[in-house]
């Protein structure tokens, strides 16, 4: 698997390099759970999503490693490597405003209590300015994170499933806990129309976090 996906002709040196490290990361962190061609493919898989819509090439290995990480936590869970700690997956259409509001809070107050991701049916290009300066006023920084899609690993991982406006393009998992949170979309909007989606998400975070038995900090 490796002589295949590292030696593929679109790939600089550069990039080519900066994968092999990320994938020999992740060798290190998921050896003995998961085999070579799995990180591998996740891996690679994971580039590919990102690569069709960046305009910034040499960001891509650290997303694309991230996200694999990400989808082979999930994985573990899913095939029972790994305690199951409650799991909530947010989504949205560009996964760039609410989505992103609901994980920063969700992570803030849970700790390493519960776990949290979140993805989008359409992800945009980055994280809406006016949701990164809204949760930097009640002292959350968002501004690492990054638009991304959903998969399958990371839908069969979650406990709950909470979407806000995907619509039909949410996956649809049998078996799965889902809650539709009506919230104003908050694209293009200035920060004053922000704080009151931003706290609106707050209060139903919070009130998840009560309903999973999660203290919040």
């Amino acid at each position: 698997m490796a002589d295949q996906t590292y030696r593929r002709p679109d790939l600089s040196i550069d990039l080519h390099h900066a994968l092999t490290t990320a994938a020999a990361r992740l060798h290190g962190e998921f050896d003995g759970t998961f085999g070579t061609e799995t990180i591998e493919r996740f891996l690679h898989s994971s580039y590919d999503q990102f690569a069709v819509r960046s305009t910034v090439p040499n960001f891509l290995p650290l997303l694309a490693e991230r996200f694999a990480r990400q989808r082979l936590h999930a994985l573990a869970k899913v095939e029972g490597h790994t305690e199951g700690k409650p799991t909530v997956l947010f989504l949205c259409v560009h996964n760039a405003g609410r989505s992103q509001m609901a994980l920063g809070f969700f992570q803030h107050l849970a700790g390493d209590r519960a776990v949290a991701w979140s993805g989008g049916s359409e992800p945009g290009h980055e994280i809406n300015p006016s949701a990164i300066a809204a949760m930097a006023e009640r002292g959350i920084d968002i501004s690492r994170e990054y638009p991304k899609p959903w998969t399958d690993e990371i839908v069969r991982a979650a406990d709950v499933v909470i979407t806000m406006g995907c619509g039909d393009a949410c996956p649809v998992f049998p078996g799965k806990r889902y809650l539709d949170w009506q919230l104003d979309d908050p694209a293009g909007k200035g920060v004053e129309d922000v704080r009151p989606v931003r706290d609106e998400i707050e209060r139903r975070v919070r009130g998840l976090l009560d309903e999973l038995g999660v203290p919040a900090t």
